[in-house]
């Protein structure tokens, strides 16, 4: 339904009141950006919240006559455990995070042309030490339009929404795979199928769309809707404890041809640290070329299929990619990113509790920072004068913060820091928080389960071990923008911690039953004796002394010893 939702923001308009904003700027945006560019700090769009021109309370200036157009929109979805600590390289995803990004002013957007479509779209296929093997779709798909804007569209909102736990439906891929041109009919799209894509230790699911610049002053631009897909298959569990991956076994399908309408399908095959000399890692059919390319801040070397080549399909008109080991993976320790992080909440009872998030940074000898952005439920009241802030023992204060109170049954707390982490530590940040009661209403089918809180968002420039050169947007792969180069020795990372599961004091429901059940008891017994004692006639009947018959009967009966009648 929210896919919906944007896909008819971008093709027409609504006059909305914005009213007070609830989100914080992630970071600095400059409209019609490179792609997934961070941007510098000093190049804040004028009216957003970290500009000058909105009150520093985070309320919205006042609306009644203008109109809001969609200038940028993201929806993200994960489900299951991915331990950042141990392998990188995914696309992370909250369970359910909606960013939308609004443009005010007179200004109006031109009508699409559908004809202007082009699509590209890739697999990169990444195996583990572990054994496991991680795969990420990435689809992105263009299509032209007129800019029209007059002057005066100067402000901009952004609405940031998580939900943080979904339940999860094969169903909602199918209008996530409507959004492709050949939706799943041909192209890397059919191998995604929802039974086996589900059926994994962890899968992430994203689209994001967003205006694209095709001249310097923006008159005129692109509509870009991009998709991506992440999977981690377990050896396990999807493998059935062996630890050879085959596109069949992973989807089960093949790649029979690429799609008609792109101009660009691949297949990435990481083979970094496996080689046919080493004899680690086999990868069959062997690949026609190779990719080399600096990506979180390593160099990483891909094996290439181009389904838009004809020697890659064989003669079956099948391609199914194999990846055999030929030894045992796991012999060696996989590399620990620079930066990861954890979220924990202890206390003990039904009152007071703290939230803690741990973020480690194991660069030896570089310090950067980091922005952490945390939304918490109104109904954990947080206690601001406990935040604390620890790095290797000492106090570390941050170097922006902002903080917005909750209003209860209104909106959540915001907080939001910029820390700097030093090299090779641990910092800790704390608050302590108070459990309110709820209404009995307002309590789930089942509040013995608990609450979940939303995860927390950390924005970070981390530092690159290999220079990178400058990327060329167009000509380079799609995973490339999934980290971003800021400069030539660092990259940018979004990460979301776990959610939490949070128990809030909880009545005994099962009191109202009992009350209901005595009181039905005692109604039925007292009033229903009143009211036969009430409603019923007494009437006293003579007892009849009989005939004759009964007198001689009662004669031979008397006679044989039996008792008379």
């Amino acid at each position: 339904m929210a896919v919906g939702i944007i896909k008819n923001l971008v093709v027409g308009k609504g006059d909305l009141n914005p009213g007070p904003s609830h989100a914080t700027c992630p970071r600095p945006f400059v409209p019609y950006q490179r792609p997934f560019t961070p941007s510098s700090p000093s190049k804040a769009y004028p009216g957003s919240r970290c500009g000058s021109r909105t009150p520093a309370s985070g309320t919205a200036p006042e609306v009644t006559s203008q109109t809001l157009f969609l200038l940028e929109a993201g929806l993200s979805r994960g489900r299951g455990h991915w331990e950042a600590e141990t392998a990188a390289g995914m696309a992370a995803a909250a369970q359910l995070c909606l960013l939308v990004l609004l443009l005010l002013g007179p200004g109006v957007w031109g009508q699409t042309e559908p004809p202007g479509d082009s699509l590209r779209e890739e697999l990169v296929i990444t195996p583990l030490p572990s054994g496991d093997v991680a795969a990420t779709f990435q689809f992105r798909t263009r299509w032209d339009s007129e800019l029209q804007r007059e002057e005066g569209t100067d402000h901009s909102f952004l609405r940031y929404a998580v939900l943080p736990r979904e339940v999860v439906c094969t169903e909602n891929l199918t209008p996530w795979k409507k959004l492709l041109p050949c939706s799943s009919k041909a192209g890397l799209s059919v191998l995604l199928k929802a039974d086996r894509l589900f059926h994994t230790s962890y899968h992430s699911q994203a689209v994001h769309i967003r205006p694209v610049c095709r001249d310097a002053r923006c008159v005129s631009i692109s509509w870009e809707l991009r998709q991506t897909l992440s999977v981690v298959f377990d050896a396990f569990v999807t493998g059935q404890g062996k630890q050879d991956w085959s596109l069949f076994r992973m989807f089960s399908r093949t790649l029979t041809e690429p799609c008609p309408l792109a101009l660009e399908s691949r297949v990435y095959v990481d083979v970094t640290n496996y080689s046919q000399d080493n004899e680690t890692l086999e990868v069959y059919p062997p690949p026609l070329t190779t990719y080399q390319d600096v990506v979180l801040g390593t160099r990483k070397t891909y094996a290439v299929y181009d389904l838009l080549d004809t020697a890659v399909i064989n003669n079956s008109r099948s391609l199914n990619l194999q990846l055999k080991w030929k030894r045992p993976p796991g012999s060696e320790a996989p590399p620990t990113p620079f930066l990861y992080t954890q979220r924990y909440v202890s206390g003990y009872g039904l009152h007071n509790g703290e939230l803690s998030t741990l973020l480690y940074n194991t660069h030896p000898y570089r310090a950067f920072p980091v922005l952490l952005l945390d939304t918490v439920p109104w109904y954990l009241r947080l206690y601001v004068h406990t935040l604390t802030i620890t790095s290797k023992g000492k106090e570390n204060k941050p170097s922006y913060i902002h903080y917005q109170p909750a209003q209860d049954r209104m909106q959540p707390h915001l907080l939001e820091m910029l820390i700097q982490l030093p090299a090779s530590s641990v910092t800790k940040v704390s608050i302590q928080f108070e459990r309110a009661l709820l209404k009995w209403t307002e309590y789930t089918p089942d509040p013995n389960h608990g609450f979940y809180v939303s995860p927390s968002v950390l924005s970070a420039l981390v530092p690159s071990e290999v220079a990178a050169r400058p990327v060329d947007w167009e000509e380079s792969p799609l995973f490339n923008t999934l980290f971003p180069v800021s400069d030539s020795s660092s990259y940018f990372v979004r990460l979301y911690t776990e959610p939490l599961l949070v128990n809030l004091p909880t009545p005994d429901f099962s009191m109202p039953y009992n009350v209901i059940c005595l009181t039905c008891t005692v109604v039925a017994v007292c009033y229903g004796s009143f009211y036969n004692l009430l409603t019923r006639t007494f009437q006293i009947e003579e007892p009849s002394k009989g005939g004759l018959a009964r007198r001689l009967a009662n004669l031979i009966r008397r006679a044989r010893g039996v008792p008379p009648l």
